[in-house]
């Protein structure tokens, strides 16, 4: 009787030895809590997702974007001068030429928001030989009806109501589930918007599908830097300084919390770059700008 009692307690503390090992372990550790929470996903039967760095349901992703756009859109544009310091307009300016769109092209800016993209694509065209000769068109998409207001409101301001071979369409509505026609626009852009969707690959097929065969898709968006002294530097400014600049302009931090953080959640290039493979597109490339501080990614409907 001893023997087996004397048994039973040296299994005992065999097992208790292996569970203290095993936690020990970093990698198993993170195997089972990737494990528990998938199966937690599961139960309740509602998938999560990112908000930056915080765990969010799915159903619940969009709701906190839109909060975020809704604090932010009347100083949205002075705040992408200061945290940038002016170089983000460098890098639409780029965009655009990358695009390098003629006269009878139908854009469609998806996550336009304010404007900024729109006002460039008619801009660059304004200044082409020979564009009063054809008119072109643009459709700002925007999920956020605070942005696409403050949009108008410059779009007036700057003149852009009052041209003729100009067309300037506002619509509110989600970038997963556009209400467009199949095959209705030369051209898709989308700036510092698809970061913020729920699905990046819905948003990437609904683009294909409202896409002319020929069509183009362009996106800019930051992504992740390729020099790691740049990298560094890029972190503390981007954690220690921001926030702190939201505060200041905005009112708002934690939106500025959350723009850093889900940029460090975004796909790295080449993955990103496979994404859009996946969605149809053809002839993917993409191009970093400030050592990957951005990147310009596109692709072809053939």
């Amino acid at each position: 009787m001893c023997m087996l009692l004397s048994f039973k307690y040296c299994r005992k503390m065999e097992k208790r030895r292996f569970l203290v090992n095993l936690t020990k372990d970093k990698r198993i550790t993170r195997v089972f809590e990737r494990c528990f929470s998938d199966a937690t996903a599961t139960d309740n039967n509602e998938k999560t997702t990112h908000f930056g760095f915080k765990t969010v349901k799915e159903s619940d992703k969009a709701k906190e974007v839109y909060t975020v756009f809704e604090k932010v859109a009347n100083s949205y544009d002075q705040m992408n001068d200061a945290m940038s310091f002016g170089i983000h307009r460098i890098w639409k300016d780029i965009f655009i030429q990358r695009l390098g769109p003629t006269h009878g092209t139908k854009l469609l800016d998806s996550a336009g928001g304010t404007g900024d993209i729109t006002f460039r694509y008619l801009n660059y065209l304004k200044n082409t030989p020979n564009y009063q000769d054809v008119k072109s068109s643009v459709t700002v998409c925007d999920i956020n009806k605070n942005m696409l207001d403050v949009g108008k409101v410059r779009a007036k301001k700057l003149g852009w109501t009052d041209q003729n071979n100009f067309n300037i369409d506002w619509k509110q509505c989600d970038a997963e589930k556009l209400p467009f026609e199949d095959d209705s626009y030369n051209a898709y852009t989308i700036a510092f918007g698809i970061r913020n969707v729920t699905h990046i690959g819905k948003v990437l097929s609904e683009a294909y599908r409202v896409l002319t065969p020929g069509g183009c898709f362009m996106c800019l968006e930051f992504s992740h830097v390729d020099n790691n002294i740049l990298k560094w530097l890029y972190d503390q400014y981007s954690f220690q300084i921001i926030p702190v600049l939201g505060t200041l302009i905005a009112g708002e931090w934690q939106p500025y919390q959350y723009l850093v953080e889900s940029i460090r959640k975004f796909p790295k290039q080449e993955e990103f770059k496979d994404m859009i493979e996946v969605a149809g597109f053809r002839n993917v490339t993409y191009e970093n700008l400030s050592s990957g501080i951005v990147a310009i990614h596109s692709g072809f409907k053939l």
